[in-house]
């Protein structure tokens, strides 16, 4: 009789322990969740970062001219009355030049 319940108690926490480790929300699974929420933490961080820095450009943008003055600047070539505009152009060499005689 005894041998029987001790028989069936170790298969029983054979059993639970194979659950446990290899089963659906054993141990392999948690590690697996446990490694996208690390993931998901930094990508939220990341992302976190890069809206506080777009929220700091927003509110300079309406508040003060020189981060509208630089946008203009830079991307639409403004030009304030007064000021010179220089345009330096690079010097090239005649095509093929340096490529015949090699």
């Amino acid at each position: 009789m005894w041998r029987w319940l001790a028989l069936l108690l170790l298969v029983l926490a054979i059993f639970l322990q194979t659950r446990l480790w290899w089963g659906a929300g054993g141990m392999r699974e948690v590690r697996a969740l446990r490694a996208q929420v690390q993931a998901q933490q930094a990508d939220n961080a990341r992302l976190r970062k890069r809206n506080e820095l777009l929220e700091a450009e927003v509110a300079d943008l309406k508040t003060g001219t020189h981060a509208i003055e630089a946008h203009a600047r830079s991307e639409l070539g403004l030009i304030k009355p007064g000021e010179t505009f220089y345009q330096v152009v690079p010097v090239q060499g005649p095509a093929g030049a340096g490529s015949a005689g090699h």
